[in-house]
């Protein structure tokens, strides 16, 4: 059977018949043979030949393809470029301190006391804030509370918190779906990463103190009942429910609203951390409870199908989580971790590239809407690395200020 050659074919069978031929007639012009040249202009004029021949073709990779096998060369090429008129970049065209823009969706989910959906980039993340009622009777070890009053001091505030986590009335939870990113496969428990970022969202909800408890307890008032089964008696009646208020039953805490926020990547690229905060706060502030009251009769919460309330959050403020990895010049393996001779760049908000690239990363959570536009720092996490120190701190601080304000924006 006979197959027809293809140009590409031809041309390496002429190439290599060339080539051949070239060999051959240098091997006659070898000056260890017995036949020597006729001048010196043939000898150089053969070895032209045989050296072009065997050149052997430069070959050129699309930006995908090379990002793929060479990734830190790759990297480290756009954020160092030849010409000094350029300014650098990253792989994806945004400058070293360029956070991606934040897209805010609230109320996604109808079947949800609240929601939101939060893209960053290519990163996408639904939060959706489902409340359960917790009778005291169900919790162990609980200590009783008798007064309707607000917190005022920082004691209270402190009695509070301790509160809320001593009783588990918020639980995060956070899932990478499926298909989000390729290391994500079906069918495996839960990834360190996933829960990583749930005991981070966990504890940052605990420290800034972003749900307000009251908002969560359901009282009994014994007297307000009677006052609304009593409506409006006679006089004596109504002199007779005076003299015994003294007397009437102090409130009682019966029952809690337990917040479960539940997260899913839909799509991840990088920064998991600031995507999951930002979509569990905006989250909190669509939250809408019903109404609930206690029945002692029926020894439950009876929930209101029309009245509904906010979710108190306004005493945590706006919280908003700022990271940034550092990208080395050298690997850190060549540079025997010394940081001094090792250019670097910080690199704001990384995208997946970016982040296994960078063996170091830092993250603030900082809150500007304080009396007078004080910025308050509320959280400081760093990971690896020696680069960032005091003086690239107070600088980041400025620049995390600048991505509260483009949260905020986006939440209103």
């Amino acid at each position: 059977m006979k197959f027809p050659l293809g140009s590409s074919s031809l041309n390496w069978m002429y190439g290599r018949g060339r080539q051949s031929a070239a060999i051959r007639n240098l091997e006659t012009h070898n000056p260890t043979s017995t036949s020597h040249p006729e001048s010196d202009s043939d000898l150089l004029h053969t070895a032209d030949s045989y050296s072009s021949i065997m050149a052997i073709p430069s070959l050129s990779f699309s930006r995908p393809t090379f990002a793929k096998l060479s990734p830190h060369p790759y990297l480290l090429t756009n954020l160092s470029p030849q010409s000094p008129s350029t300014k650098p970049s990253r792989t994806n065209g945004r400058a070293p301190h360029e956070a991606r823009p934040v897209q805010i969706h609230t109320s996604s989910l109808s079947h949800a006391h609240g929601s939101a959906l939060v893209r960053s980039g290519n990163t996408t993340v639904v939060c959706g804030v489902r409340a359960e009622i917790l009778p005291v009777t169900n919790i162990p070890q609980y200590r009783p509370r008798s007064s309707l009053q607000p917190s005022t001091t920082a004691s209270d505030e402190a009695a509070d918190r301790a509160e809320l986590k001593a009783y588990d009335l918020l639980v995060p939870n956070i899932e990478l779906a499926t298909g989000c990113a390729p290391q994500f496969l079906p069918g495996v428990p839960p990834s360190t990463l996933a829960q990583t970022l749930s005991t981070r969202v966990y504890s940052l909800l605990h420290s800034c103190g972003v749900v307000d408890p009251k908002s969560l307890r359901i009282w009994h008032d014994p007297s307000a009942e009677a006052k609304k089964t009593t409506g409006e008696g006679d006089a004596s009646m109504q002199d007779d429910n005076d003299d015994d208020e003294s007397e009437a039953e102090p409130p009682q805490l019966m029952a809690y609203w337990v917040l479960y926020i539940d997260l899913l990547f839909v799509s991840f690229d990088g920064n998991p951390f600031d995507a999951a905060w930002t979509a569990v706060m905006a989250a909190l502030r669509d939250t809408k409870l019903p109404e609930a009251r206690w029945d002692p009769d029926r020894e439950m919460a009876i929930c209101s199908r029309t009245r509904k309330n906010p979710l108190d959050v306004s005493r945590g403020g706006l919280p908003v989580a700022c990271t940034a990895a550092v990208f080395q010049e050298k690997e850190y393996a060549e540079a025997g971790g010394l940081a001094g001779e090792n250019r670097h760049w910080v690199l704001l908000d990384p995208d997946r590239l970016e982040e296994s690239l960078c063996r170091e990363t830092v993250t603030m959570v900082v809150d500007c809407g304080g009396v007078g536009g004080e910025t308050r720092i509320r959280s400081i996490e760093k990971q690896g690395g020696t680069v960032i120190g005091r003086e690239l701190m107070r600088g980041f601080a400025g620049v995390a200020e600048k991505r509260w304000r483009e949260v905020r924006d986006a939440m209103q």
